[in-house]
């Protein structure tokens, strides 16, 4: 007998089928009707939305918010933020006025290339990489002109090839590593269109160069696509000021004592990885959510932080702390591949939006505002959990998402932001106020 929850050809069917297809067979019906409940009201827009993936049976809102007041290189912006969790934004915009009064966030892109490979096995002995690779790298590069000179007329194009062996994959694995200038572009097919062109080329060379021996012309290309580990696409940002400038307003707390526990705190997630995993992840918080905004890839700098966070061999703190001569300062280094041109940041109109709000900036701009974003959610997440404790701030934001979860009125939503203002929140607590008010 055939599931009917299995189906060949979903792909082919229109929306409203695959929508009710869905309701047949896996939803209740109030559930159907939500899958068109945020369609967008612009059948353009939803055109446009509906190309950017697959199998698109619905819309997935996030809130689109903005934390203003970062001032970073001496340049005020407000910083456009697309995440759903609570605080995060509310605690970016506190850290960034924070410091805006302390001479603002610095940041300097330390190193701007990207990576690609192309993975080959050879015939050839190891010891001829050495003879062989310049003249390869002159062949690769004149056979592929016409696809990178106009990335370079931008200021990218390819700027260096390394020959690897890896015998631990296969005595005859080889590889060429190659690095990118992509200028504001994130250039994801740009690298993969040069690359798969480099492996026709290696191919042709197998056959027909003339320094190669004859049993030295078994080559195979394995495969070709861009790396998402970025060490050498990297930025730091950081904030400084004396010791006693850090006063936490009406918080009654020592600046020296703040600052002593803020250090220890940052010193644990260096050492401790379940620690540090927490604290990267909050920095990514900050992070993630202006890479969303801006229309870039999320999940390929996820990938490349997490990796960059363990280049050691231990799974460490992205930030770090210093205090110097009663000088505070706390600084964030993680890898950025982003772009500001191409791809999703010029079809998604909110992209374009996000990207206008920060004025139009540079790939090398953003990488700065980006990084500052999660400097400052991290401070903020810091300076809460060796204070007054991470809840206290958390549950008061995330009160808004608890009286939803009850379906609370308007006038029950007043009242209970009342009655819990100054006060920790707790889930069990809003309920029990909640069935008092409607018992009255």
């Amino acid at each position: 007998m055939t599931d009917p929850k299995r189906i060949n050809g979903f792909s082919r069917l229109t929306k409203a089928e695959q929508r009710h297809w869905l309701t047949d067979h896996f939803l209740r019906p109030e559930q159907g009707e939500e899958l068109s409940r945020f369609d967008a009201q612009d059948e353009t827009l939803q055109g446009v939305i509906d190309n950017f993936s697959e199998n698109t049976v619905a819309n997935f809102p996030l809130p689109f918010g903005v934390a203003p007041n970062f001032v970073v290189n001496g340049k005020t912006y407000a910083v456009p933020m697309v995440i759903e969790e609570s605080s995060v934004v509310a605690a970016a915009s506190a850290a960034a006025k924070y410091w805006m009064a302390r001479g603002g966030f610095r940041a300097e892109v330390i190193a701007a290339e990207k990576l690609g490979q192309l993975h080959f096995r050879w015939s050839g002995h190891p010891s001829r990489r050495a003879a062989l690779l310049p003249a390869l790298c002159t062949r690769v590069r004149a056979q592929t002109k016409a696809l990178t000179e106009r990335m370079e007329a931008r200021g990218g194009g390819v700027r260096n090839i390394t020959w690897k062996h890896l015998p631990e994959v296969s005595e005859d694995y080889y590889q060429l590593l190659v690095s990118f200038g992509t200028a504001d572009s994130m250039g994801a097919n740009f690298i993969n269109t040069v690359l798969e062109a480099y492996g026709q080329e290696l191919r042709n060379w197998a056959l027909d160069c003339p320094d190669l021996a004859e049993d030295e012309r078994n080559l195979e290309v394995i495969m070709a696509i861009l790396s998402n580990n970025t060490p050498n696409c990297v930025v730091k940002a950081w904030v400084e000021c004396p010791i006693s400038e850090m006063a936490i307003p009406k918080a009654g707390v020592d600046p020296h004592d703040f600052s002593r526990r803020f250090k220890y705190a940052v010193d644990i997630a260096r050492e401790d990885p379940y620690r540090a995993v927490t604290h990267n992840k909050g920095i990514m918080n900050g992070v993630d959510a202006v890479v969303l905004a801006t229309g870039n890839d999320f999940r390929a700098i996820e990938a490349a932080t997490h990796a960059f966070a363990a280049r050691d061999g231990q799974y460490r703190s992205l930030s770090q702390c210093r205090i110097d001569n009663d000088m505070f300062r706390f600084e964030l280094t993680l890898p950025l591949a982003l772009g500001t041109v191409g791809g999703l940041t010029k079809l998604h109109p909110l992209a374009n939006v996000a990207l206008d709000v920060l004025g139009r900036p540079s790939a090398h701009e953003l990488m700065g505002v980006m990084a500052a974003a999660g400097l400052a959610q991290n401070f903020a997440a810091l300076r809460s959990l060796v204070t007054t404790g991470i809840q206290k701030g958390h549950m008061k934001m995330h009160l808004q998402n608890i009286l939803s979860s009850f379906n609370a009125t308007a006038t029950e939503r007043t009242l209970t932001t009342e009655r819990f203002s100054g006060e920790t929140v707790s889930h069990h607590g809003v309920r029990a106020f909640l069935e008092g008010l409607r018992e009255a």
